[in-house]
């Protein structure tokens, strides 16, 4: 699949304004972020794979998809309760589904308008979602939309990385004063700063500085 058309000048950006950066983007090789799919189906099946494993999520999403035989907003709107949950679906994301398809189908979320939104109005769109939090609009952001700058400050895994690769054991910048356990959300704002306008792309590659496994939502 194509990469971002941004990647290569944010990829060069980020390595000379940082030397840590610079070392683990050098260090994954040629891999890329890239676009996940059809956004109502990106974000139902976000949805769906909420608190349970990977492999129970497919399990219940081939069978949503299996019964809808066409996914899309309107199939869902008018698919029976009885049917989502039969697919293993619980009472809640029954709810959430269907609130989400309502919200296609009526036009209150509408992704043609979207290129003309910044980051934040697309994210307090979706968080009117039931189901829909604000990291999942941000995974969604730069899984699907693959817009630049997005910078889940709450990530777990980001504010691993960042301890790992900036205040961890091999000093590799000088930061004033050392972090005790995870970084302190205000002091992973600060650091990422320094990337602006490529958040997005540093945070990929800090993921995968703890994981060498493309990740994806």
């Amino acid at each position: 699949m194509s990469k971002p058309d941004y990647w290569d000048t944010a990829c060069h950006a980020l390595s000379t304004a940082d030397p840590v950066m610079g070392r683990i983007i050098a260090a994954c090789g040629s891999a890329h972020l890239v676009s996940r799919g059809d956004p109502f189906l990106t974000l139902a099946r976000s949805i769906v794979g909420q608190q349970i494993s990977v492999k129970a999520a497919q399990a219940v999403w081939d069978r949503v998809v299996k019964a809808a035989r066409d996914m899309t907003p309107d199939r869902v709107c008018r698919m029976r309760v009885s049917t989502l949950r039969g697919c293993g679906l619980s009472e809640r994301k029954v709810e959430y589904v269907k609130d989400l398809a309502a919200r296609f189908r009526s036009g209150a979320i509408d992704p043609a308008g979207w290129d003309d939104l910044d980051d934040d109005a697309i994210i307090d769109q979706l968080v009117e979602v039931r189901g829909i939090g604000r990291w999942t609009a941000e995974m969604f952001l730069m899984f699907n939309l693959m817009r630049p700058d997005v910078y889940p400050i709450d990530d777990l895994g980001l504010l691993r990385a960042i301890q790992v690769n900036y205040e961890g054991e091999g000093g590799y910048h000088p930061l004033p004063e050392p972090l005790q356990g995870k970084p302190h959300r205000q002091r992973a704002i600060e650091i990422g700063d320094r990337w602006r306008p490529w958040r997005t792309v540093a945070t990929w590659y800090l993921w995968r500085s703890l994981d060498p496994v493309p990740t994806e939502y």
